[in-house]
């Protein structure tokens, strides 16, 4: 048992994470180049040169905020056996593979909030405003969202019992899954329809990045997409074609510099009634081309 847990208190090796994130990175932006699934609006190198600088922001808003709490957090859950799932004595590889599932799941909870809630949404509201969606908008979360989510982090790892060794492997398929499915990668449509029904898409999650209202509050997941299909929330019977990216209000890319989207969540902002769309005559789950 103790060496089970001594398993747990270690991290993914720093080698093998920057080979899957470096990895996921180089295939996923060889892919969009290849094979489209929208074009640009937007100038692609303004717009990677802007979301470059939010990643840099956010990684050190993460070392400095998130890191120092749930870090040693996790460290203690494991130690002292805390939450939820060190009440049930499972195999190592069990309560690996149930953390991951309970963290995706509150963390879809976390993302419909950030919609939901108006100071909340007031922060992730930069995320939604760029005009094209593809690899680099996946790490373009205005910093003050990530302090934000400090506690909730927290909470998670506590009330659930998460070890640094799920955690870190959750973060590195988080991260992994972001870049997939913010990429402006078009997938056959045959494997896209199977495969949204396991994981996250970029058609799936390009649909909530529409400037549709209606749109925009469905496919919250972030790994896997089992918790929109449990709670009623999958949309996938919208053309991608007509699918127009960001925020309505906000299209103009003159006011969407990298100074006046970190200054949004702290400046007077009128939410502008998006235009409205009747889905396909089909079921939600059916995924349109």
């Amino acid at each position: 048992m103790s060496g089970r847990r001594d398993r747990l208190k270690g991290e993914l090796p720093s080698w093998l994470n920057a080979v899957l994130i470096c990895g996921t990175v180089a295939v996923v932006a060889a892919m969009e180049l290849r094979r489209p699934l929208r074009k640009d609006r937007d100038d692609k190198l303004r717009r990677d040169t802007r979301n470059v600088a939010f990643a840099a922001l956010a990684a050190v808003t993460v070392g400095v905020a998130e890191k120092p709490v749930v870090g040693p957090l996790a460290l203690q859950v494991q130690s002292r056996r805390l939450g939820l799932l060190k009440l049930f004595g499972l195999p190592a590889w069990a309560e690996v593979a149930l953390s991951v599932l309970l963290l995706d799941y509150t963390l879809f909870i976390w993302h419909v909030l950030t919609h939901k809630v108006p100071l909340l949404w007031r922060f992730h509201r930069p995320h939604h405003v760029d005009l094209d969606l593809d690899a680099s908008t996946a790490l373009r979360f205005h910093f003050g969202e990530l302090i934000l989510s400090v506690p909730w982090r927290a909470a998670q790892v506590r009330l659930i019992g998460v070890s640094p060794f799920a955690l870190a492997l959750w973060q590195t398929l988080t991260l992994m899954e972001i870049l997939f499915h913010h990429s402006n990668l078009r997938l056959p449509h045959r494997i896209e329809r199977r495969l949204c029904r396991i994981i996250v898409t970029p058609r799936m999650h390009g649909i909530h990045h529409s400037v549709v209202r209606e749109e925009r509050d469905s496919n919250w997941s972030t790994i896997f997409s089992w918790p929109d299909y449990l709670h009623g929330t999958i949309r996938l019977n919208v053309l991608q074609d007509a699918v127009d990216i960001g925020v309505a209000g906000c299209q103009d890319p003159k006011q969407l510099t990298l100074g006046r989207v970190l200054a949004m969540p702290f400046t007077p902002q009128q939410e502008v009634e998006g235009p409205k769309r009747e889905p396909l005559p089909v079921p939600p789950t059916v995924l349109a081309v």
